[in-house]
């Protein structure tokens, strides 16, 4: 890879790492007020492991929407303008749960949030494919993780 390709690469991934961090501003300061007091299932896992599993996951983010940007073939034009936009639509979802489940602290309308993130990111893994199969690889540990999340949201919002 050529230091310009790299540079881009880089600057994609901070962007994706800073965009991904904005749910911060929602969750951080909710944790110790609300979340620590809610009734969580038992398969909830501790709080430390949240950051690191979504600073690698908005890594990986980067790196494929990178692969999407770098596929030139005139034939995909449309699937990449799709995949684009659904990348773009998904992210939003991603930080707009974090608002609603802790910055409403409203565990119903993160569970809407969450379900419709889901959905969009499935959409977004069905475009990447047909950019570049590895693009789409790339968002599996993605969508596991927030199929995880969004069990989690169900069951909090149940216990509560």
């Amino acid at each position: 890879m050529d230091k310009t390709k790299f540079l881009k690469l880089a600057i994609i991934i901070t962007i994706c790492e800073i965009i991904g961090a904005i749910g911060s501003i929602f969750t951080i300061p909710n944790i110790p007020a609300w979340y620590n007091g809610l009734v969580k299932p038992f398969f909830n896992p501790p709080n430390f492991l949240f950051a690191p599993v979504w600073t690698i996951l908005f890594l990986m983010l980067g790196i494929a929407i990178f692969i999407v940007l770098e596929n030139k073939d005139k034939k995909l034009i449309a699937q990449r303008k799709i995949a684009k936009i659904l990348f773009a639509i998904q992210y939003a979802f991603n930080v707009l749960w974090s608002y609603l489940f802790f910055g409403l602290r409203n565990p119903l309308l993160g569970f809407i949030g969450i379900v419709i993130l889901w959905a969009t990111i499935i959409a977004t893994i069905f475009y990447f494919y047909k950019v570049d199969k590895r693009a789409a690889y790339l968002l599996i540990p993605y969508i596991l993780w927030v199929s995880f999340a969004m069990i989690l949201n169900f069951f909090v919002m149940i216990l509560n």
